[in-house]
């Protein structure tokens, strides 16, 4: 059976993830700060009061699974704020750093050693984090928080290569999730689908590259 640890797994994208991979046979371990009932009445094992911007609590997520070995890590949690030029917040920049950009990096280093040859990490970034695909402007925290995790996941890629993990670097999509207020192109359950097909498609020699969940290569 294999094995994968999906963060942010209470709602949206994280839930759908540990949905589709719990009904193809994976035991899922799904982190969060608090279950949801949808989370609870999946039957995964939860792994609670975790927040990725926190690092005592990567400590206690090493912990939980310090003898698992892990087939894939799905860097998941996040958080969107919005910010403007003429109003900057810089405490919900400098949040959206810490949970989107800070906080992968801080579970990769702390799993790193659950991952063995094959392993696979994907991490679910943002074409808003594409610097030539900023065509709008705005959004401060969110777009330089993922394009910091998209620039830290190709470190990785190139780091983890000689172990054969790769790295996976995906968009899912306008995915109508409450972070969005429900606005979107596909569901939560359609862009897990697709992340999914992209992941199995993942090797070390598209290792570090940059994805649409639909199968577009997207610009840096």
């Amino acid at each position: 059976m294999k094995n994968t640890v999906i963060t942010g797994a209470s709602s949206g994208i994280g839930l759908a993830l540990c949905k589709h991979y719990k009904q193809q046979g994976w035991t899922v371990y799904g982190t969060c700060r608090k279950p949801s009932t949808e989370l609870k009445n999946l039957g995964i094992k939860i792994i609670r009061d975790i927040d990725v911007s926190k690092p005592q609590t990567i400590r206690e997520l090493k912990s939980a699974v310090m003898d698992i070995s892990l087939d894939l890590l799905i860097n998941n949690a996040g958080v969107l704020s919005d910010e403007v030029l003429a109003d900057l917040n810089f405490g919900s920049i400098q949040q959206q750093m810490e949970v989107n950009a800070y906080g992968p990096l801080r579970v990769t280093e702390a799993l790193q050693f659950n991952l063995k040859e094959h392993s696979k990490i994907a991490m679910i970034t943002s074409r808003m984090g594409s610097i030539s695909d900023n065509t709008s402007g705005g959004r401060y925290g969110y777009r330089m928080s993922k394009a910091a995790l998209n620039i830290a996941s190709v470190s990785i890629a190139h780091d983890l290569a000689h172990k054969n993990i790769a790295v996976g670097i995906f968009h899912p999509g306008l995915v109508g999730t409450k972070m969005i207020s429900g606005v979107g192109d596909i569901t939560a359950d359609q862009a897990a689908e697709r992340l999914s097909q992209r992941i199995e498609r993942l090797n070390i020699n598209n290792s570090g590259s940059f994805w649409h969940s639909n199968g577009e290569k997207l610009p840096w």
